[in-house]
C-alpha cells in the first residue's frame, strides 16, 4: 500500500496515532503519541488496482436485483442493496452480508477489492441467495453513518431480515447472517434476539471486548512494523489503562478527569518510561478526543459474550492465522466459550492457515500487503462457507 495513503487513513480516522519512527519506514516522519488504535477496515482509502482476478463480470448466471428496504426503527432510513438469486432453485436459503467497521458499500469495497461481491457471486452460483447492502449513509443508502453505533447497525440488519421475510422467492425459514469483523459482532447480537435466524457465519468476528481487540491489534501491528518491544509494552499499559476507564464509566466529564489524572500519574511515577516525554497537555487532550466517537466508546465496552451466550442457531466461526486485527487465538476461544455457555450444539470453529484479516492468502498478514495481494478472498474459505451452509440447508 502507498505510504501516503496509509498516513491519510490514520489521520482521517482518529488523528491521534501511531508509532515512533521505525526502521522499515525510514521515510516517515516520527509520530509522538500513546494510543495506537487500528480499526478493522480501511474503508476510506480505496486504491484502484487492475488485477483482481476473482472479481465477477457480467453477464451473471444468476438473477441480480437492485432492492431497497426501510429501517423503521431508525427514523425510517431507506437502505439500498443487491439481492442475488440462483436460477432454477425455488426458495433457496439466503444469507445477509454484514460489513466490518468503517463506511462500506454493498461490495465492502476497499483497496481495489470487492470481497462481498466475490462472496455473493460464489454462494449464489452454488445455490445460496445473498443480500448485500450499502451501509447507512453510503452509496444509495440514506442516513448518517458518522453518528451510528454498532447497536444501530444491528437494527439495519434486522430491517434487511424483515425485508426478506416479505418476499416469496427465498426460504424465509432459512435466513442466515454472514458478518465480517465488526459484522461478526453484529451477527450474534442480532441472532441472540431473533430466534428465527437459521445460521450465522463469523468471519474474523470478535470474541472479546473492544478494549482487548484494540490492545492486541495494536501490539501485533507494531510487531509487524518492527516497533521496539519496550515501546509496545508501555503503549499497551497506557492504552489498557485508558480503555479500562472508558469501559467502567459512562459520565464523560468523569472519564476525562480520570484519564487526565491517570496519564499525569503515570508520567510522574515512571519518569524513565520511553513514553513519559510524550505525555503533555496537548497529548492528553488528543487522547480525550476518543470520547467524541460514540461508536468507539460503545465498541470498547461491548462484550461479545453477552450475545454469544444467547445464540442457539448453528454457527461457523472462521479466522485467518495471520489476522493481526482480530487475533485468532483469543477471539476464537472467546467465541467457543460463549457458545458453550449457550448450550449451542452446532458450532464449527476453524483457524485457517496463512489467511489475513481480509481472508487473503498472505505472507505476514500486515496491512501493507492488503492492496498488493491479487486474491480478494480465499477459495478455500469460500468452499468451507458454502459446504457448511449446504450441509445444513
Amino acid at each position: 500500500m502507498d505510504i501516503k495513503l496509509l498516513i491519510k487513513y490514520f489521520e482521517l480516522h482518529f488523528n491521534i496515532s501511531t508509532f515512533i519512527n521505525h526502521k522499515n519506514h525510514s521515510n516517515l516522519k516520527p509520530f509522538s503519541c500513546i494510543l495506537n488504535i487500528t480499526f478493522f477496515f480501511f474503508s476510506l482509502v480505496l486504491v484502484s488496482q487492475s488485477n483482481r482476478p476473482q472479481e465477477p463480470k457480467e453477464p451473471f448466471d444468476y438473477t441480480s436485483e437492485d432492492i431497497s428496504f426501510i429501517n423503521y426503527t431508525a427514523d425510517s432510513i431507506p437502505l439500498a442493496g443487491t439481492l442475488t438469486l440462483p436460477k432454477n432453485i425455488k426458495n433457496p436459503p439466503v444469507a445477509i452480508l454484514i460489513s466490518g467497521s468503517g463506511a462500506q458499500n454493498r461490495n465492502e469495497e476497499l483497496l481495489g477489492h470487492k470481497p462481498f461481491l466475490v462472496i455473493a457471486d460464489y454462494l449464489t452460483k452454488n445455490g445460496i441467495a445473498v443480500l448485500r447492502y450499502d451501509d447507512r449513509g453510503v452509496g444509495e443508502s440514506k442516513g448518517d453513518f458518522k453518528t451510528a453505533t454498532t447497536f444501530d447497525f444491528a437494527t439495519d440488519v434486522e430491517a434487511a431480515i424483515h425485508y426478506l421475510e416479505s418476499r416469496n422467492d427465498v426460504n424465509t425459514a432459512k435466513i442466515g447472517l454472514i458478518g465480517h469483523s465488526e459484522g461478526g459482532l453484529i451477527s450474534p447480537m442480532v441472532a441472540s434476539r431473533n430466534k428465527d435466524i437459521a445460521f450465522i457465519v463469523l468471519l474474523a468476528g470478535p470474541g472479546v471486548n473492544g478494549a482487548d481487540i484494540l490492545t492486541t491489534q495494536a501490539r501485533k501491528a507494531g510487531e509487524l512494523a518492527g516497533t521496539p518491544e519496550g515501546f509496545l509494552d508501555e503503549n499497551e499499559k497506557l492504552a489498557s489503562m485508558i480503555y479500562d476507564i472508558i469501559r467502567t464509566n459512562t459520565d464523560e466529564e468523569l472519564i476525562k478527569t480520570k484519564i487526565t489524572k491517570a496519564l499525569n500519574d503515570y508520567k510522574t511515577n515512571n519518569p524513565m518510561s520511553v513514553l513519559a516525554p510524550y505525555i503533555t497537555p496537548v497529548m492528553i487532550e488528543q487522547q480525550l478526543g476518543i470520547l467524541k466517537s460514540e461508536w468507539l466508546c460503545n465498541f470498547i465496552r461491548i462484550e461479545p459474550k453477552d450475545y454469544l451466550e444467547k445464540t442457539k442457531c448453528p454457527v461457523l466461526a472462521l479466522n485467518g492465522s495471520k489476522d493481526f486485527q482480530v487475533i485468532p487465538d483469543i477471539n476464537l476461544e472467546g467465541i467457543k466459550n460463549g457458545l458453550e455457555k449457550a448450550g449451542n450444539k452446532d458450532v464449527t470453529i476453524k483457524e485457517l492457515d496463512g489467511l489475513n484479516h481480509l481472508f487473503q492468502t498472505a505472507e505476514t498478514g500486515s496491512m501493507q500487503e492488503y492492496s498488493k495481494i491479487e486474491e480478494t478472498f480465499s477459495p478455500m474459505a469460500l468452499e468451507i462457507i458454502k459446504n457448511w451452509i449446504l450441509e445444513r440447508f
